[in-house]
C-alpha cells in the first residue's frame, strides 16, 4: 500500500515539475510578449487532441461541470496569472501562488470533510517561506491590482482542485482532462485576441517546437497526471506538489541559463522540499 502511494505521489509530482520548465521554454523558444497566445496554444490543441483520442463528449451535468472546472483550473487561472505576471515581479506572484496548499486545505475541510491539521498549516506556511526565499527579491515592487490578480489566481486554482475531487467524472481520465483543456482554451481565445491581437503571421521552427512542447507535454500529459493524482490522493497532498514548479524553474535557470543561485535560494529550495516530504509522510 505504501509503495503504491509513493508511486502515485512520484508520478503526480511530474506534472508540476513539467510546469516548472515553462519559463525556460517561454524565454528560449517562444516569441516575446505573447503569454496569452502561449496559454491558448497550450490548452486548446491539447484538449482537442485528447477529446479526439478518447472520442467522448460530456453528458448531462458534465457539460457545465467541465466548463466550470476548465475555467477554474485553466482559463481564469491563466488569465489572472497573466495580469499578475505583468503587474508584479515574478517572485511576488510566485510567493502569493504558494498560498494554494493552505487554500486547498481549508476548502477541502469545508467541502470534502478532510481534517485540517496543525502539521498541514505549518507545512503550508513553510512552503510560502521557502518559495519567497527562492524567488522573492528585496526590491520587489507591489501593485494592488497585481496582488489581487495573484490572489485570485491562487483562489480559482485551489477551488478547481477541490471541485475536481468532489466531482468525480464517470468518463475516462483523458476525456475529462480534454474537456477541461478545451473549455479553458475557448475561454482564453477572446481574452488573447483583445489583449494581444492576432497571432504572428509567421512562426519559426523554434516557436513551433516550443508551442508543441507546451501543448503535448506541458498540458496533455501534465494535466492528465495532475488530475489522476487528484482522483487517487488527497487534494491537499497533491497541491503541495505544485510547490515543485518554482524549484524546478530556479534550478533550470541556474543549470541552463547560468543564472546566479544564492545561498538563500538554496535554503528556500530545501525548505520547500522539506514541507513536501512532511505532508506526504504524515500519518494517515
Amino acid at each position: 500500500m505504501l509503495s503504491n502511494r509513493v508511486g502515485l505521489v512520484a508520478v503526480t509530482a511530474l506534472a508540476p515539475a513539467i510546469w516548472g520548465t515553462t519559463y525556460l521554454v517561454t524565454t528560449e523558444l517562444l516569441p516575446p510578449g505573447r503569454p496569452l497566445l502561449a496559454a491558448v496554444l497550450r490548452a486548446l490543441p491539447a484538449g482537442l487532441l485528447l477529446v479526439a483520442l478518447t472520442r467522448r463528449l460530456p453528458t448531462g451535468a458534465w457539460w457545465w461541470r467541465a466548463a466550470v472546472l476548465g475555467a477554474l483550473n485553466i482559463g481564469a487561472f491563466f488569465a489572472l496569472l497573466f495580469v499578475a505576471a505583468y503587474r508584479l515581479p515574478g517572485g511576488v506572484a510566485a510567493t502569493i501562488g504558494a498560498l494554494q496548499p493552505l487554500l486547498v486545505a481549508g476548502l477541502a475541510a469545508g467541502l470534502l470533510g478532510e481534517r485540517l491539521t496543525t502539521r498541514t498549516v505549518l507545512a503550508a506556511a513553510a512552503g510560502v517561506v521557502g518559495v519567497s526565499l527562492l524567488v522573492l527579491r528585496a526590491d520587489a515592487r507591489l501593485d494592488a491590482l497585481g496582488i489581487a490578480a495573484a490572489v485570485g489566481s491562487a483562489v480559482v486554482m485551489a477551488t478547481g482542485v477541490v471541485l475536481s475531487k468532489r466531482w468525480t467524472s464517470p468518463a475516462p481520465l483523458l476525456a475529462t482532462t480534454g474537456w477541461q483543456l478545451v473549455a479553458g482554451g475557448v475561454l482564453l481565445v477572446p481574452v488573447a485576441l483583445v489583449v494581444e491581437g492576432l497571432p504572428p503571421a509567421t512562426l519559426s521552427t523554434e516557436n513551433l517546437f516550443g508551442y508543441g512542447y507546451l501543448a503535448i507535454i506541458g498540458a496533455a500529459l501534465a494535466y492528465a497526471l495532475w488530475f489522476r493524482g487528484i482522483r487517487a490522493l488527497s487534494p491537499t497532498d497533491v497541491t503541495f506538489l505544485g510547490l515543485l514548479s518554482p524549484v524546478v524553474a530556479t534550478t533550470l535557470g541556474w543549470l541552463v541559463l547560468h543564472q546566479e543561485l544564492t545561498a538563500s535560494q538554496a535554503v528556500g529550495g530545501l525548505v520547500v522540499l522539506a514541507a513536501l516530504v512532511i505532508v506526504q509522510l504524515r500519518k494517515r
